[in-house]
């Protein structure tokens, strides 16, 4: 038995005034309490109680510590409670990593919906496309578009990504529709920096995978700018379609080749702990699950 619950059956024996009405409290046998009395003596190499056969009474360094005992103890249920409460009820800080083109979907309004319905947790969101350490960095869960690798991060599907090929009507209209995927080599691209100085972009034709290579004209870390050039009828983007709905949408960009798209992508959370995790990741899992599912 560890300390701490020594020390409360210490504490039990002076408020009931003995080991048998200790024992009956505690639920356990008199020379049980005995025995854990006697260890706690033996660890602290010192006599806390003076016993006769009728009664027991403290000794100076018992008193001691029944005075100290009493804030430390105090202090620890402190805690359980609040800890208890943090495993049942959503509350505490949630640190949470996306990418950066996530900011620009509907995201920010689902986590300003989230903490409405959940004001005793508080957000803190890092927009960042970088590769992030979770464990080291203390992040709660990472939403990613695109395969994660990681073996020791457990990965949820959230909900699926369509990927589309697009460009301003008056890009196609000067340069030509294409028709099948080849044809996008024969147009100026912008590209995502993480496709490296040979980019490809892959699509699904006759039901197989198929890469095509792409001539990049300029490649970013993020979306925005590949979006405004492609607004500037510069050339054509490959995107995912949440980021360039409201482009879509509003007719200043125009989507092509969807029926070549590979509709194998997906958005994921993940996150590294499968048990204990807090009430504020459950709910938050469980929050996105509901409003993006399909």
């Amino acid at each position: 038995m560890d300390t701490l619950e020594l020390i409360r059956t210490f504490r039990e024996v002076v408020a009931r005034g003995g080991f048998s009405k200790a024992a009956q409290s505690l639920d356990v046998s008199k020379a049980n309490v005995s025995k854990y009395v006697a260890a706690l003596e033996e660890r602290l190499g010192t006599r806390l109680l003076n016993r006769t056969t009728r009664t027991v009474s403290l000794t100076a360094a018992g008193s001691l510590l029944l005075a100290r005992s009493t804030p430390l103890l105090e202090l620890v249920d402190l805690a359980r409670d609040e800890l208890e409460h943090h495993a049942r009820q959503p509350s505490g800080r949630l640190r949470v990593t996306a990418s950066v083109g996530l900011g620009h979907t509907d995201l920010p309004q689902l986590l300003g919906d989230f903490i409405q319905r959940y004001p005793e947790v508080h957000l803190s969101l890092d927009l960042s496309n970088r590769v992030v350490d979770m464990v080291d960095e203390g992040i709660d869960v990472a939403l990613r578009i695109g395969r994660i690798t990681d073996a020791n991060l457990i990965v949820r599907k959230l909900r699926k990504v369509e990927m589309v090929v697009c460009a301003s009507p008056a890009y196609w209209q000067q340069h030509g529709l294409p028709l099948h995927p080849d044809d996008l080599g024969q147009h100026d691209a912008f590209t995502y920096a993480l496709l490296g100085s040979h980019p490809e972009w892959r699509f699904r034709v006759d039901g197989a995978a198929y890469a095509v290579p792409v001539r990049s004209r300029m490649d970013a870390t993020d979306s925005a700018p590949l979006v405004y050039l492609a607004l500037q009828h510069r050339g054509v983007v490959r995107l995912p379609r949440l980021m360039v709905q409201a482009h879509l949408d509003s007719g200043a960009l125009q989507a092509v080749l969807a029926e070549y798209d590979p509709a194998d992508m997906w958005l994921f959370a993940a996150y590294t702990q499968r048990r204990h995790n807090s009430a504020a990741l459950k709910a938050f899992l469980a929050f996105l699950e509901e409003h993006w599912k399909d």
